[in-house]
């Protein structure tokens, strides 16, 4: 299935010359096609009092909080009696292909402090497991997990393994598991039968580049779930369920190594040259930088691709892992982290707001100007993510369901 802003092309197809492919879409498909922002003002008012810098409404839906002290014992009851609170996981993703977008930034071979992976900085296999599982329970016909990998191009069962997951029980959960690495198109054993990329255009005006070439997979997806990890980030003050979807873009196109003319099916790098400081471009067969005598700086660049990237493959359903992680950064990579137990969970349908609640629950103002607060060294994604109308960020402005912030707070910086 390909959503109406979705164009599909081959490498040598990438460039101007371009067709698009118009589908009948449901209200769900219209609203992840053309970001929340702009269905408010086609489809009518959502359940908001919030309202963005345009004067158009800005979305704003129940997020789910719960305490959960561990990875064991009830988590499944916790998110299920989360899933309800927020509506309802059926009628999100019953009948759907379901994307599982991981986290699991830097190489595995990484750790702090010999701390298994999803202890400090990944997704915990545990959460992955029980997520999947209430999602075929509540309907979803494919699942799958995805990730760009760090530096390879290779089957995403293998990096798993690496990471120390157990891919044979996750497979166990259900039939429908799926696993696919969207670094690149070279999987040897690629689930999707498409070969060629996908084009997703940001709606509306977008800051950085106008569109983003994906592997075939994100076209695929009638729901982009986003597993991220409650986070510090020294590039963009905070890393949550948008700032994850930052992985999606293939190092292939995007990284270091990356191809001038067309993507480098054998990427070994990371996406720093392209994304973070601009120091060259993606390759020629996917959309080019609007302005390329544009601030180069990460801390200018990245909180806007994250934006914008979010505008162009909008979340579906964001779960926000604060059981146990690290703070003052987002990788063993970092000085000065700390190992932390916030005992949290967060769950909403919108990315936006569940990153605002969940930025709050750390002790930081989602809406804090520009280089100040969490955002002290970056432009702050969320007001960026308002002014494209993908949600509303102000707390005050968001049904917080379960567990009040004030009762969840667990401040992420140091006195």
């Amino acid at each position: 299935m390909h959503p109406i802003n979705r164009i599909v092309y081959t490498s040598r197809q990438m460039g101007n010359s371009t067709t698009n492919r118009i589908t009948p879409c449901s209200r769900r498909r219209l609203l992840r096609v053309l970001g929340a922002g702009a269905v408010s003002s086609v489809l009518g008012p959502f359940e908001s009092t919030a309202w963005g810098a345009s004067g158009k409404r800005l979305p704003s839906t129940p997020v789910a909080v719960a305490r959960c002290p561990a990875y064991d014992g009830n988590l499944p009851t916790i998110l299920r009696t989360m899933a309800d609170q927020i509506g309802g996981l059926a009628p999100i993703v019953k009948g759907k292909t379901v994307s599982i977008k991981l986290n699991l930034t830097g190489s595995p071979a990484l750790r702090f402090r010999g701390r298994p992976l999803g202890n400090t900085h990944y997704t915990h296999p545990r959460t992955a497991a029980v997520l999947a599982t209430l999602l075929a329970e509540a309907g979803a016909t494919r699942i799958r997990f995805v990730e760009s990998c760090w530096g390879t191009g290779g089957p995403l069962e293998e990096y798993l393994l690496e990471s120390g997951w157990n891919v044979r029980s996750l497979q166990r959960v259900t039939s429908k598991v799926e696993f696919v690495n969207t670094n690149a198109l070279a999987n040897p054993n690629p689930v999707s039968g498409a070969r060629r990329y996908a084009r997703f255009k940001v709606p509306g005006k977008a800051f950085i580049f106008p569109g983003y070439d994906l592997h075939p997979v994100y076209a695929e997806t009638d729901v982009l779930v986003s597993m991220a990890k409650l986070k510090d980030h020294a590039t963009t003050g905070v890393t949550l369920s948008m700032k994850n979807i930052f992985g999606c873009t293939p190092a292939s196109i995007y990284g270091n190594d990356a191809g001038i003319d067309e993507p480098n099916e054998k990427p070994a790098t990371g996406r720093d040259a392209v994304c973070h400081n601009g120091s060259r471009q993606p390759s020629k067969s996917a959309p080019q930088e609007i302005n390329t005598a544009g601030d180069r700086s990460q801390n200018y660049r990245m909180p806007r691709i994250v934006a914008e990237l979010n505008a162009a493959l909008p979340i579906g359903l964001s779960f926000i892992d604060g059981v146990e992680t690290m703070r003052g950064g987002e990788g063993p990579w970092i000085s000065n982290l700390d190992l932390v137990k916030p005992g949290l969970l967060i769950l909403g349908t919108n990315a936006v707001n569940t990153d605002a609640v969940a930025t709050a629950l750390m002790g930081y103002d989602a809406r804090a100007a520009h280089r100040t607060g969490a955002f002290s060294i970056c432009d702050n994604q969320f007001l960026l993510a308002e002014q494209l109308g993908l949600g509303a960020a102000d707390v005050k402005q968001i049904d917080v369901r379960g567990l009040a912030i004030k009762d969840g707070l667990f401040r992420f910086r140091r006195a």
